[in-house]
């Protein structure tokens, strides 16, 4: 029982900071707006890049990316609260219906890896080459949290003992 409240937790864990990381995005929009911004702009990298030329300097095209992410962030939200909901009504019901239970969080954590992997260590890290910017770089950031979400749907997938094999 209490590694299926552990998981639990941890998944309600990551619904609450992915729908902190909305709130913060839409009510400081222009703050986090900016960082989309300079980070596809390349402003802030190296000076002698090469590859200045994947720049994108159109806000419509900064709205539109920032937006993805926010719709992303909100997805993933959501179905982590409806997974960490549906895991806490099958606390206490068998092996095979607290698995099947697991399909939604499953679903909004790997959506949450999606975000942090695609969207910003890819795009943002590697294409727009946020990892030489000293001001608008949040690589770190971003592998902490798929670090985090991983670890989160890497004890999730687990079952939690031999006897609930089926």
């Amino acid at each position: 029982m209490i590694l299926r409240l552990a998981k639990t937790a941890l998944v309600f864990a990551v619904a609450f900071y992915a729908a902190l990381i909305v709130f913060n995005n839409l009510f400081d929009y222009q703050t986090n707006y900016q960082f989309v911004r300079h980070v596809m702009a390349m402003d802030s990298i190296f000076e002698n890049s090469r590859v200045t030329w994947r720049a994108v300097s159109s806000p419509t095209w900064h709205a539109l990316f920032y937006w993805v992410i926010i719709g992303s962030e909100a997805a993933s939200a959501v179905l982590c609260w409806w997974g960490a909901v549906q895991l806490l009504r099958s606390l206490n019901a068998d092996a095979l219906t607290f698995r099947k239970a697991k399909d939604i969080a499953i679903a909004g954590l790997t959506l949450n890896l999606l975000i942090w992997l695609l969207a910003f260590l890819s795009v943002g890290g590697e294409w727009f080459l946020m990892w030489q910017s000293k001001i608008w770089n949040g690589q770190e950031a971003a592998f902490r949290m798929f670090c985090v979400v991983g670890i989160v749907l890497l004890l999730l997938s687990q079952t939690e003992a031999a006897v609930d094999r089926v």
